[in-house]
C-alpha cells in the first residue's frame, strides 16, 4: 500500500512538472513572438517586458481564478439559480470585465511612455497571432496523436 501512494504522489508531481514546464516554455516562445513581430530594441525590451509581464498576470488572474470561479457557480447552480443570485453573478461578471479592461488601459497607457503608439496596436495583433499559432499547433498534435 506505502509504495503505491509513493508511485501516486511521484506520478503526481511528475505531471505538475511536466505542466510547468510546459507553461515556461510557452511563455518564453511567447517572449521571443512578441519581441521580433514589435521589433523591440534591447532598451525598449528591457522596458517592455516587465510592464507586460505584469499585465499578463493580473489579466491572467482575472480570466483563469476571478471569470472561471463565476462561470464554475453558474454551471453548478444553473437549475436553482434564482434572480438575486443571477444579478449577483451578473455584478461580479461585469466588475471582472471591467477589472479586465482598466489593466489593458494601464497597459497602453504605460507603454506609450516605452513605444511607439503603432507598436502598441501591433502588440494586440501578436498576441492574436500567437494564440492562433498556438491553437493550431495543439489541434495538429492532437490529430497526430488520434492518427496513431
Amino acid at each position: 500500500m506505502k509504495t503505491y501512494i509513493i508511485t501516486i504522489f511521484i506520478l503526481l508531481f511528475s505531471v505538475s512538472l511536466f505542466a510547468q514546464q510546459n507553461r515556461d516554455r510557452v511563455k518564453a516562445l511567447k517572449v521571443s513572438f512578441i519581441t521580433e513581430k514589435l521589433d523591440l530594441t534591447p532598451k525598449e525590451a528591457q522596458a517592455f517586458w516587465p510592464i507586460y509581464n505584469a499585465y499578463d498576470d493580473k489579466s491572467n488572474k482575472i480570466k483563469h481564478e476571478d471569470m472561471r470561479s463565476i462561470r464554475r457557480e453558474i454551471k453548478q447552480n444553473l437549475s436553482t439559480l434564482t434572480d438575486a443570485k443571477a444579478s449577483e453573478l451578473l455584478d461580479r461578471f461585469i466588475e471582472a470585465e471591467n477589472n479586465l479592461h482598466e489593466e489593458h488601459m494601464e497597459l497602453v497607457s504605460k507603454l506609450k511612455k516605452i513605444i511607439s503608439p503603432q507598436k502598441i496596436i501591433l502588440l494586440k495583433s501578436a498576441e492574436d497571432d500567437f494564440k492562433r499559432k498556438l491553437f493550431d499547433q495543439y489541434k495538429r498534435k492532437r490529430g497526430e496523436l488520434n492518427n496513431k
